[in-house]
């Protein structure tokens, strides 16, 4: 499990967390301001912290791609793509979700137009609401599944906790839906090649806990 530290932030950062959001809630951009919270800070994504969640890195290979966040007999999985800067990707990415898990309805979430239904967990069938959110230049995508995952309680904590991530994207090129860097906290950021490509449902990812 993460443990939280804070850590020295760059001048412009303090800025943003000090000055007034402009917006009722995240997930936000860290150029913008937003309440300045003690988060965990793996890089590309900076986490809240939840003593009753168990947050987990999911890697590829060498590279972090992703995160998992456990919850009792439920997890929620976050991604940070990068996006480009005309237009978003949650449009894009849902007809390929839809294209795998055909079942899979439309509905009005906290974050707009989510997906719900079931999906399959190493031959288990469990349910599942897919939520995107586009951000400025990045993409964030949270997959609820377990069977709280219409559960009022238990999604619920899980969106308050989408809305006070903060998403760093970082200026420098990136790949369409290439994952945005994590790292482990506090570890310097190494440069790596681009990642792999974007699939909801590609097994792989290895769940790595840090203490």
């Amino acid at each position: 499990m993460f443990r939280r530290r804070r850590r020295e932030q760059p001048e412009q950062a303090v800025d943003q967390e000090s000055a007034a959001p402009e917006r009722e809630s995240g997930p936000w951009d860290a150029d913008e301001p937003h309440p300045d919270t003690d988060r965990i800070d793996l890089g590309g994504l900076r986490l809240p912290h939840n003593p009753d969640f168990d947050v987990r890195l999911a890697s590829v290979g060498d590279q972090h791609v992703g995160v998992v966040v456990l919850y009792e007999e439920n997890s929620l999985q976050l991604q940070a793509l990068a996006a480009p800067r005309s237009t978003g990707l949650w449009d894009e990415i849902k007809t390929k979700i839809r294209a795998q898990a055909k079942d899979l309805e439309e509905r009005e979430g906290p974050f707009g137009t989510e997906l719900t239904g079931e999906m399959k967990v190493d031959g288990d069938v469990r349910p599942a609401r897919y939520l995107g959110i586009d951000g400025p230049r990045w993409f964030l995508l949270g997959v609820i599944s377990g069977s709280g995952a219409f559960d009022e309680a238990v999604d619920g904590a899980f969106v308050e906790f989408i809305k006070d991530v903060v998403v760093v994207r970082g200026d420098e090129p990136m790949a369409r839906e290439e994952p945005i860097p994590l790292r482990r906290p506090n570890e310097a950021a190494d440069e790596t090649d681009e990642g792999p490509s974007f699939n909801p449902f590609r097994r792989g990812p290895e769940i790595s806990e840090i203490r």
